[in-house]
């Protein structure tokens, strides 16, 4: 019988005793009256309001209640059964409110509902066993509100945290005040999530609130260096966290650690994991693929990009009870891009019974879905805008190649490389050949196309380097990094080449085996001066921290918003040691895939990508009739697209097993289903047609190298409006005079430098670059002098030659050039001595890093007072004009 027809004592006695073994609540035992019970699961127990399923004993009191349904019955809205067993028991020793029992549960056996009924706000919730005796009596001897209160007394006052970090925290712990369970907390990449976490962690700890805390991570390298941050963190005065609470971690290897590392970490002990003490207060830092080895061992374990899963070889099985912790850390949440994937990790963290908080940086869809609550949300924008992290300038990279593809004509040369052993050999072709756009560096390359967009590349970043005082560390994605057709190899080989520094100075880190210690790589890259260009495709989008960072190139299409997020967030950071104040972001699609993500928001809609069912459990849902049009659909679909995909020998092989060709047979499936249903059945279900199915064999696959194809490649920088739309540098500047021409008397320094330039001081000056900066609001790339020297193509522009230019059409100048020719039309004007000369140079000097001068300046500034000049002393070498010549110095800069 199907266990949906199952009544609720086969249930009970199948499914739900069980549970209650499993969790150590043995014997079951039939309600006996008047006998006194130690530890037991006692059924029928009776109390006012009728028999209880089970109710559940220890240490001589009664700690549970536990109402037992069928499992075609969902057990949620059963717990309103349960509550009123605990309003009616009798003889407890327990009261809390109206009930006589401090726990309750309701199940089916497949699913299980919880409430704590102590207070009379506790949700219930749904949780994935019984606790165990242990847990319950835990429960019983915490004192949450008195931890809350210590939250809630206790100023979240170190003075490191910024001020919306502290935000973050006050936000949790409200939400855990206001008895949630489940959070996420979205903080933009490079806003310090660990570190705000970690603060976090110790208050709870200190509190009393939580005891066991598990921090998940997807990779190795970021357990390494979330236990690196932990050992550093000065929980109290003198004190680092890990010396006032025990640290514990999964084994590392000697890579994933920084060199300057002097600390051991240590392995977390297993009986801490299987039977946790109420004692015991820790945290682990641990992968989530190897606590899902812990769970539920090696079966169906799903891999991650970063090739990672070796480092679980050894972990095993364990059983873990669902109160080892108190409090279940999510980093990286994000992450699951297949609905597989996705399942895996929901079944981690719903295993325990703890408060979940989920980080990120990219909320999605599933993300919110699981987590439900945002506590906290700092998002790229505000944090720009409170200087925190950095904004970002776009060049749109135009290729012809890359939008239109390649057409070879007939008679050209083509290289022909096999995808498996990668042996070249050249063909001519016999008729004219298109090659998509889509398909570029997947299944054709055209190698003039990536010389020109590095070559194009190359000026901007030798322009920066000379700006800069240094080369720009230079992140590039890359397409795809696979054996003998790698675009990596490609991008890295052109690069060496055309920037001649040596093979240090561009580097590929992937996650392929041909990258030797790739983790010891990153940190050369966020450490030393090479390599200053790094090639990957993915392991360095998300988890890695190089602030140093000022060029991040897209030669990869990207449609996952999470993923896109993450790549830009690789820019974001603030790095003081080299002032770095913007990243640029080079979009080698020509601006599309910038206008793609323009629109959308922070939280996307995607759902991780479901998996492709087996040809084999297709049939499968064929068989058993579910969906059976829609599968017979779906199966027919699938040989037809195997037909288009075979060599001679596996179609000869199919012909064998079908009785005629697979197309065919694809094409008139649903009709012989129908007239011989058994038959065909019969072979769709044969090994032999499985097996050929799935291991039939295909064309060789051969990736075709278009040395003849030229590609016209050419850049602009990207503007940005407030409502996404992007400029160009032509349609900014239009902007920008139009406000000029029309704005002067709402903007009193621009009316007083085009009219009264003499009234013009450094004070106007101030005010007019604030002024700029904040205007106007319908743009993000405000006027600022940055962005217009961008725009105008003339890096030394100064402020006053793009005004008047602006108003007035009149020659752009740099400033150097503004200032000569301001002192050579005073110079016309007097005849100066010797003396008079030498601080007329040095007031040249001051003029072209501030434009102007003020009385004020030569007593203030070091480039007089460290002559031991002032005012005073310098007027009487000018004998007394000084103050005057000063005011025709500066007229004569501004007209």
């Amino acid at each position: 019988m199907p266990e949906q027809n199952w009544n609720e004592h086969k249930t009970r006695k199948q499914y739900i005793d069980k549970l209650l073994f499993n969790s150590k609540w043995g014997p079951i035992v039939s309600f006996d009256d008047g006998k006194a019970y130690g530890h037991a699961s006692v059924e029928e127990y009776p109390t006012q309001t009728g028999p209880c399923d089970y109710v559940l004993f220890h240490a001589k009191r009664p700690l549970a209640a536990v109402e037992g349904k069928k499992v075609s019955v969902g057990p949620q809205n059963v717990l309103q059964q349960a509550q009123r067993y605990a309003r009616g028991f009798q003889k407890s020793p327990f009261t809390f409110g109206e009930y006589h029992l401090p726990f309750i549960y309701s199940t089916n056996g497949k699913i299980i509902w919880f409430q704590d009924l102590r207070h009379p706000l506790n949700r219930s919730r749904e949780i994935t066993a019984i606790h165990t005796p242990n847990a319950l009596e835990e429960l019983l001897s915490r004192d949450e509100e008195t931890a809350k209160a210590w939250l809630r007394n206790n100023a979240i006052d170190n003075p490191v945290l910024r001020p919306y970090q502290k935000e973050a925290i006050a936000a949790i712990e409200q939400a855990i005040a206001d008895r949630k369970r489940n959070m996420l907390v979205a903080m933009a990449t490079g806003t310090g999530k660990t570190f705000t976490i970690i603060n976090l962690i110790y208050r709870l700890m200190k509190s009393g609130l939580a005891k066991r805390v598990l921090f998940l991570v997807d990779r190795r390298a970021l357990a390494a260096q979330a236990v690196t941050a932990l050992a550093s963190f000065e929980a109290e005065p003198g004190l680092k966290f890990d010396k006032c609470y025990e640290v514990y971690s999964q084994r590392f290897r000697r890579e994933d650690l920084d060199e300057d590392i002097k600390f051991d970490p240590k392995v977390l002990p297993t009986e801490y994991l299987t039977d946790p003490k109420s004692r015991d207060s820790f945290m682990y830092v641990c992968t989530i693929q190897r606590m899902r080895i812990n769970l539920f061992g090696q079966e169906g374990m799903f891999g991650v990009a970063s090739g990672d899963l070796e480092e679980d070889e050894e972990a095993e099985k364990l059983d873990i009870p669902i109160h080892a912790f108190d409090v279940v850390i999510a980093d990286e949440c994000h992450r699951g891009y297949t609905a597989q994937e996705e399942s895996k990790w929901r079944e981690v963290l719903k295993h325990f019974d703890g408060i979940r908080i989920g980080l990120t940086a990219t909320p999605a869809a599933h993300t919110m879905a699981f987590f439900k609550e945002v506590a906290f949300r700092y998002e790229y924008e505000r944090a720009v805008k409170e200087g925190y992290l950095v904004d970002y300038d776009a060049v749109s990279i135009k290729s012809d190649i890359t939008v239109n593809g390649a057409f070879l004509k007939e008679g050209e040369e083509v290289g022909l490389k096999d995808t498996k052993t990668g042996q070249l050999v050249f063909d001519i072709l016999e008729d004219e050949r298109l090659l998509e756009p889509e398909s570029n560096e997947a299944e054709w390359t055209a190698p003039d196309r990536n010389k020109k967009i590095v070559k194009e590349l190359k000026k901007y970043l030798l322009s920066q380097e000379e700006s800069l005082g240094h080369f720009p560390k230079t992140l590039i994605f890359a397409d795809n990094d696979l054996p003998h057709t790698s675009h990596s190899d490609q991008l890295v080989d052109i690069l060496r080449d055309e920037f001649n520094r040596g093979d240090a100075f561009v580097q590929k880190i992937t996650g392929s085996p041909t990258v030797d210690r790739p983790l010891q790589r990153i940190r050369e890259f966020r450490n030393r001066q090479n390599p200053g260009i790094v090639v990957t495709v993915d392991m360095l989008s998300t988890g890695v921290d190089v602030p140093k960072i000022e060029n991040i190139v897209f030669l990869r299409s990207v449609k996952s918003r999470i993923l896109f997020e993450q790549m830009m967030g690789r820019g974001t950071r603030l790095c003081p040691e080299i002032n770095k104040t913007h990243f640029t972001v080079f979009d080698c699609f020509g601006g599309t895939l910038l206008e793609y993500f323009k629109q959308t928001t922070s939280i996307t809609a995607e759902a991780p990508v479901k998996p492709t069912k087996t040809i084999q459990e297709i049939v499968q849902a064929i068989a058993n009739n579910q969906s059976r049009a829609y599968n017979i659909r779906v199966l027919s679909k699938r040989l037809q697209r195997i037909s288009k995909n075979i060599t001679q020998e596996s179609r000869n092989e199919f012909n064998y097993i079908l009785g005629e060709d697979i197309a065919d047979f694809a094409m008139k499936l649903d009709e012989k289903l129908s007239k011989d249903w058994a038959g065909t059945m019969k072979i769709l279900q044969g090994e032999a047609f499985l097996h050929l199915c799935e291991n039939y064999q295909r064309p060789k696959r051969e990736f075709i190298i278009a040395e003849s194809a030229e590609d016209y490649v050419a850049s602009e920088v990207i503007f940005r409006a407030a409502d996404g739309k992007e400029l160009k540098p032509a349609d900014y500047l239009k902007m920008f005079e139009e406000f000029v021409k029309k704005n002067p008397e709402h903007i009193d320094a621009i009316d007083i430098l085009l009219n009264r330039p003499r009234d013009f001081h450094t004070d106007e000056l101030k005010a007019l670059r604030e002024k700029l900066a904040t205007k106007p609001d319908n743009l993000i790339d405000k006027f600022n002098e940055r962005n217009l020297r961008r725009a105008y193509n003339k890096e030394l522009a100064d402020i006053v030659s793009i005004i008047r230019h602006a108003a007035k059409n009149e020659d752009l100048l740099t400033v150097e050039t503004r200032i000569e020719r301001a002192l050579a039309t005073v110079k016309a004007r007097h005849h100066f001595t010797d003396g008079q000369e030498k601080w007329l140079e040095l007031i040249q000097r001051h003029l072209v890093a501030n434009l102007l001068i003020e009385k004020d300046d030569i007593d203030s500034l070091p480039i007089f007072t460290r002559q031991g000049m002032n005012y005073t002393k310098l007027n009487r070498i000018f004998e007394g004009k000084l103050d005057e010549l000063l005011k025709e110095i500066n007229e004569a800069v501004l007209t």
